[in-house]
């Protein structure tokens, strides 16, 4: 009976099993951690192999982690700085260097060189022209090649008319003739072997290949023939024994046996390669989870270790003290310092002043008043800040009472 479809079922038929109709499977839902198609053996298979993995995956990923992380530190800070710093160093002494060596030395030397080569090249292309060239062709152009085609000429005419008209006369006249002569000669010699020939193979072919013919077809080949149909009788029994005794054998066991076997090897071997590296991939990521909580835990417990205690301290104990000592110390202190400085600046610009006043009052008591023009004005001095000018000796408060200055001498005239 033919298989039919689910609707042309005959009433009392049934399907096998694993043809079920589709609408018995709606409810079916396959696991989404499973691949469809999967058996027992991979389930069997997967959760061990997993568990052994995860345990030989964990520290290695820890390590590489904890390696991964001082690598990129490293690089960070010490590798990409002082790589920077050597190629920048090696640019300011080696590239810059030879920059400027190459473009104001080498390349003006380069193109003296150059030059001097072209201009050498030059020469000495001309001088060997001079030298060589010209001369040689002068003598092919206007010597040589004028005495070739003389002697040329001459020597065509000589043989034109010693060699080339005497083989001609004794060709046509001589070797023609006796030439003839021996071909007629030969034909009959060719006619007579003919004949000698025909009479041979006349002998040959009733002699000798009709007998051959004759043994050939009503001896040899029924004898041939015979030896061969033994040969293939021969042959075929022992092909049916070795494909009886040694062919079907090793094809039934072959495919009964080894091919089944190999197959499920196969497939177990199959199942527990994809399992291992679904599971070292697995793994893989479940130890990277592990490692970056564990990398979490141990970051959290130092800073609540060192960093909080610091924090704590530097804000709770350390700011308000330094708030205390900046407040209660250090301004004063710089206030003090400040005032001290303005009276010290202005004690020193009083005694400058004191001792300028001090030199001029030397000076004039010495020396007289210097004589100035009428309506002449002296300028201030800029560069010292006002200040009040103490008392000296030649200033009562505020009124000068030096000497009058004496007039003019005998000395003075002019």
């Amino acid at each position: 009976m033919e298989p039919t479809d689910g609707p042309s079922l005959a009433k009392g038929h049934e399907l096998p099993k694993g043809h079920e109709p589709s609408k018995r499977r709606e409810g079916h839902r396959v696991p989404d951690r499973y691949a469809p198609g999967e058996g027992c053996l991979t389930r069997l298979v997967r959760m061990p192999v997993r568990i052994v993995v995860l345990v030989l995956v964990v520290p290695v990923r820890m390590v590489w982690d904890v390696l991964a992380g001082c690598g990129r530190a490293l690089h960070r800070g010490v590798l990409r700085p002082v790589g920077r710093g050597l190629a920048r160093l090696g640019h300011a002494l080696v590239v810059v260097p030879l920059t400027w060596v190459y473009r104001w030395f080498l390349t003006p030397v380069g193109h003296g060189i150059a030059w001097t080569a072209r201009a050498f090249g030059t020469a000495l292309a001309w001088l060997a022209k001079a030298l060589f060239y010209w001369p040689w062709a002068a003598l092919w152009r206007y010597v040589l090649v004028p005495l070739g085609v003389g002697t040329g000429v001459a020597v065509a005419w000589l043989v034109r008319y010693l060699i080339v008209v005497p083989a001609l006369w004794l060709y046509r006249w001589v070797l023609t003739p006796v030439g003839h002569a021996f071909a007629w000669l030969g034909g009959g010699l060719a006619r007579l072997a003919r004949g000698l020939g025909a009479g041979m193979a006349w002998l040959g072919r009733h002699l000798i290949v009709l007998p051959a013919q004759w043994l050939h077809r009503h001896v040899l080949t029924p004898v041939g023939h015979g030896i061969a149909w033994l040969a293939r009788g021969i042959v075929a029994v022992a092909a049916a024994l070795v494909r009886w005794t040694v062919v079907v054998p090793a094809v039934a066991v072959w495919r009964y046996v080894l091919a089944p076997v190999g197959r499920a090897v196969g497939a177990a071997a199959t199942v527990l390669a994809r399992e291992t590296g679904a599971a070292f991939a697995h793994c893989w990521r479940v130890a990277g989870h592990v490692s970056r909580a564990v990398g979490r835990f141990l970051g959290t417990l130092l800073r609540w270790i060192f960093v909080e205690p610091f924090r704590w301290v530097y804000r709770t104990v350390l700011t308000p003290l330094g708030h205390a000592v900046r407040d209660g110390l250090w301004r004063p202190v710089r206030g003090a310092v400040r005032v001290a400085g303005r009276s010290v600046r202005r004690a020193l610009a009083a005694a400058r002043q004191s001792v300028r006043q001090t030199r001029g009052e030397i000076r004039r008591a010495l020396f007289g008043a210097p004589r100035t023009p009428e309506r002449a004005v002296v300028p201030e001095p800029r560069r010292e800040p006002a200040v009040p000018q103490a008392r000296t000796l030649g200033k009562t408060s505020g009124r000068d009472v030096s000497p009058p200055s004496r007039g003019p001498g005998p000395g003075d005239a002019g």
